[in-house]
């Protein structure tokens, strides 16, 4: 977990609210109030878009119990769409679920939640951010490749940036820094959503907690 929203990844060292999946203010959830199970970190700005929409576990995907970076592919300009494994899956309508419960799916303009607070031009310019810096980065690697101190820098500027999936992606042909960065930002190795001695990603999630719905991919 650590201090990352769960939807957008990004890290948010203050003002991450505790997120209730199936929502509070809907009266057919009210004994999930308080539930561990219903509860995910987010960013204010994922929490207010989702706002009390009603989630239908069976129909998107959710990090706390599926492998969303299976599910999801990132791309350099700050989008977010169905990764091929889920469209060779049919998982597309899965996917636009997904992104559609917290705003991701939002071009970059100024496009606002329900509360009228602008939202996705910041997520979408945070992400790019982050995939430009990953991508000096890995430059930087591939001209250093023997320096644990080079790759041990990289992997502070990762956890220090968010976005664990931009790096994950940008880093793939690098099995020594893919695993260093599962294990470096908060239970990403216990999740078992990556084999543990090689860290490519594991579909299904082995949804570990038994949740609802869980391990559709």
């Amino acid at each position: 977990m650590g201090p990352y929203c769960s939807f957008c990844e990004r890290k948010m060292p203050t003002s991450l609210a505790v997120e209730h999946i199936q929502a509070k203010g809907l009266a057919q959830y009210a004994n999930l109030i308080g539930t561990w199970e219903n509860f995910l970190l987010a960013c204010v700005n994922c929490n207010s878009t989702k706002g009390t929409k009603d989630v239908v576990l069976n129909a998107l995907f959710l990090p706390d119990r599926d492998n969303t970076f299976h599910a999801l592919a990132y791309h350099a300009d700050g989008s977010i769409t169905a990764s091929a494994h889920a469209q060779a899956a049919g998982f597309e309508p899965m996917v636009d679920a997904t992104l559609a419960l917290t705003g991701l799916d939002k071009a970059a303009v100024n496009t606002a939640d329900h509360q009228g607070v602008l939202i996705a031009l910041d997520r979408i310019l945070q992400r790019a951010e982050a995939w430009a810096a990953a991508d000096i980065a890995r430059a930087n690697v591939a001209a250093n490749p023997d320096s644990d101190a080079m790759r041990s820098m990289v992997v502070q500027l990762a956890t220090a940036t968010g976005f664990f999936s931009v790096w994950l992606t940008i880093f793939s042909g690098d099995s020594d820094m893919v695993l260093r960065l599962i294990r470096a930002f908060p239970g990403t190795e216990a999740s078992g959503c990556f084999e543990a001695l090689i860290g490519t990603s594991r579909t299904p999630s082995p949804n570990l907690d038994a949740l609802p719905f869980g391990a559709k991919i």
